[in-house]
């Protein structure tokens, strides 16, 4: 998989619109900024258009495929609709189901409940949780964080030739890592999956937003992804890919929706005829708006031109590994190196700081939101690091005192909603508050690194 290089054309390379661009925040030091949102890998703001085109829908909002109404009917067309725009988006093939989900991580566990019987599972440690830990039931090979992708391909390949015994299997990768923002071969590791009998799922969550993904060019078996990463509002997901293990599979939530007839029997039990299309797996009244906010997201970065909004990215993601690399202090945490191409996701750490603290000060004291922790990644993260997998951390902020050293890192992260004085301000701040620390002190309270509201400024 590669990232585009092509001329950025200034006409059609301007941020999109997006909600919140305009907010501004309190500084603890005096004043208000415009909120530099550069968090975008735990959520991407809602483009304008999606929410402009939410908003245009609500007032015609209806139950989907159950009413005889006038809105009734138009809500299930709009829901249909998305589903064939989805499909689009992703290229998925003709045979290929669309399942509307709640988020990636709803997504991939429907999968896992849809596995087969004896199916074994390979999935690298480098995973974000959501890929990581939803196959409690299969007989699962956890494989170590390559440094290369042709070893990420090598590794793959051995684990699955030694499989004992040769049954079904699926192979379960990130396209872009939620940590060091860096590309995986996808394409190469669907075909090392295929050609030893296995099947793969591909997570997209940070890879949909910022690249265009294929399923039928990249040959892999499904995708998952999440619409609060794809500019659309939060609550919704998608699972697309092949139909037969899903068909197959029992519904993921029983009720009304799943089931095509529904009948008693002489013996007082209920017999069920499942639906085989998606709606099998789609029980209950659907999240329409969620849908329809994932399908114009689709098209408005269709429409924007990808190769337009993934160089203008790659200029953004040179920019700040340029301006990182200025501060000795600074080390950029990197799986393939420092030429792996990757996406806006770039993590940190700074020596001298607890990753905290350093969020903190960049929050309270220039306006701008990044995270810091594990990323629900955490043997990545501490692979990464070099700490032992049994030190101590968490999702959230470390226990430890700013200043303290932490087992955690700060992740930056942007799109196509970012503005160029955003990544400017980010490495203007990074830059003065390693050479003149935080202007304020700062403590601990419920485990977050937070101003010091009764101290005064360290000026």
């Amino acid at each position: 998989m590669s990232v585009s290089t092509a001329a950025l054309d200034p006409s059609v390379c301007a941020p999109l619109p997006v909600l919140g661009k305009d907010v501004t925040v309190p500084l603890v030091t005096g004043g208000e900024v415009t909120y530099a949102a550069l968090d975008y890998a735990a959520s991407a703001p809602a483009l304008q258009r999606v929410w402009d085109d939410v908003a245009a829908y609500a007032p015609y909002y209806g139950s989907v495929h159950r009413g005889a109404g006038y809105l009734s009917q138009l809500s299930t067309d709009l829901f249909e609709n998305s589903r064939r725009t989805v499909a689009e988006f992703l290229g998925c093939r003709p045979e290929d189901q669309v399942v509307f989900t709640r988020s990636t991580t709803d997504s991939l566990n429907l999968l896992a409940a849809a596995i087969p019987a004896n199916c074994q599972v390979f999935v690298y440690e480098t995973e974000h949780h959501a890929s990581l830990l939803p196959w409690r039931d299969a007989q699962v090979t956890y494989l170590n964080a390559p440094r290369t992708p042709g070893q990420a391909v090598e590794t793959l390949e051995r684990a699955l030739a030694d499989r004992d015994p040769y049954g079904p299997a699926l192979v379960c990768v990130t396209g872009a890592s939620n940590v060091t923002g860096e590309l995986w071969p996808v394409r190469e590791l669907a075909a090392a999956a295929h050609a030893h009998g296995a099947r793969i799922v591909l997570d997209a969550a940070q890879l949909a937003p910022h690249h265009p993904v294929d399923i039928a060019e990249l040959d892999v078996d499904w995708v998952a992804f999440s619409g609060h990463k794809l500019y659309a509002p939060f609550g919704s997901g998608v699972l697309a890919g092949r139909a037969d293990w899903l068909q197959a599979a029992e519904p993921y939530l029983a009720g009304g929706g799943a089931s095509r007839k529904v009948a008693r029997r002489a013996d007082g039990g209920v017999d069920v005829d499942w639906h085989t299309t998606a709606a099998r797996h789609e029980a209950g009244s659907p999240n329409v708006i969620g849908v329809y906010s994932i399908a114009s997201a689709c098209k408005a970065l269709t429409e924007a031109g990808f190769d337009n909004l993934v160089a203008r990215e790659q200029e953004l993601v040179s920019r700040v590994r340029e301006g990182l690399a200025e501060v000795p202090e600074v080390q950029v945490l990197s799986l393939f190196g420092d030429d792996a191409p990757r996406v806006g996701v770039i993590s940190f750490v700074v020596r001298g700081w607890n990753s905290s603290h350093f969020a903190a000060a960049l929050s309270a004291e220039y306006g701008i939101g990044v995270r810091d922790g594990l990323f629900c990644a955490h043997p990545l993260v501490r692979t990464l690091l070099g700490s032992d997998p049994q030190d101590p951390g968490e999702c959230g902020a470390p226990e430890a005192e700013p200043g303290e050293r932490s087992l955690n890192a700060i992740r930056v992260s942007f799109g196509a909603g970012t503005p160029d004085e955003h990544i400017d301000r980010f490495l203007r701040a990074v830059a003065e508050l390693v050479r003149e620390g935080a202007q304020w002190k700062y403590r601990t309270e419920d485990g977050r690194c937070v101003p010091d509201r009764g101290e005064a400024p360290q000026v």
